[in-house]
């Protein structure tokens, strides 16, 4: 049994996923499992990992193909689907240090305990090798929420264990969208256990044109529902002004997927209607990006 399920959601990326593979081909320690879940590629992805699994790497490959639902459902499948004791989700266009599996392991085993939910370690950019937003701080452990809460910023590398994570629900799926938060089931992990703190890098990041992040706008009025969703999930751990912004988030999703109960399914009923002329108006606004 392996101790790491390093896993890949992958959609349309067979032109870039080999610096991924690449990287764990030339990982220090090989006490680690590759989880390729393919959310219903049209290209070459499949052939790509099929051709990788017949090489001696080193490490298993396993490949599962679905169809298209998004990145959470196929993280999903892949929660479903990993027995290793830890796991950490490298995306299709990001790759590993040479050494971060080791030191994942390393880590782990002098620190680990059931006290904590997994590790939080660092992301860096391709370009320049710097972290990206700011350093996790100098102490033990930390939840991802209070990380943020205190000043924190940027993407950070999340490994858990494999029985916390998936003793948490899994990401609901709406018709005809493909968007939920990933953070839905980080923030839940929060509630009971901290991640130990490792300042090192295991991720380098190189932000493609057709992911997520660059075509947000397009997404949130897409899949309303599923936006709506997480707002409410957002509700319960927010205070102040960022509770009021994500009321508004709410609202304007509510008014796209034309729910008219959204109030009364509010778990904060009375900042969602203050918040309703705000999100009105993003409503509007967002319509007016999607469709010019």
């Amino acid at each position: 049994m392996k101790t790491l399920t390093v896993f890949t959601p992958a959609y349309n990326r067979g032109y870039i996923i080999h610096k991924c593979y690449e990287s764990l081909c030339r990982q220090t320690s090989k006490d680690f499992v590759w989880l390729v879940v393919d959310d219903g590629s049209t290209d070459n992805t499949a052939q790509l990992i099929k051709e990788w699994q017949k090489q001696d790497n080193g490490f298993e490959i396993k490949y599962i193909y679905k169809e298209n639902g998004g990145m959470h459902t196929a993280h999903n499948t892949a929660y479903e689907n990993i027995d290793t004791e830890l796991n950490v989700c490298i995306d299709s266009d990001d790759y590993m240090p040479d050494d971060a599996v080791e030191k994942i392991i390393s880590f782990w085993r002098e620190n680990g305990s059931d006290k904590f939910a997994g590790i939080i370690a660092l992301d860096v950019y391709e370009s320049n090798r710097k972290t990206i937003g700011s350093e996790l701080p100098n102490k033990k452990s930390t939840t991802l929420m209070g990380y943020y809460r205190n000043g924190g910023s940027g993407d950070k590398k999340l490994i858990y264990r494999t029985d916390v994570i998936n003793a948490t629900p899994m990401y609901p799926e709406f018709e005809g969208e493909k968007y939920v938060g990933l953070a839905y089931k980080y923030h839940i992990v929060d509630e009971t256990k901290e991640l130990l703190i490792m300042n090192e890098p295991v991720c380098i990041v190189d932000y493609q044109e057709d992911g997520s992040s660059f075509s947000m706008w397009k997404q949130y009025y897409n899949n309303p529902k599923g936006f709506a969703f997480f707002r409410k999930s957002e509700m319960k751990y927010q205070h102040g002004l960022q509770l009021f912004k994500t009321c508004i988030h709410y609202v304007s999703s509510s008014i796209i997927s034309k729910n008219k109960n959204f109030v009364k399914e509010s778990p904060k009923k009375l900042m969602t209607v203050l918040a309703v002329p705000f999100g009105t108006l993003l409503s509007i606004v967002n319509k007016h990006i999607i469709t010019k």
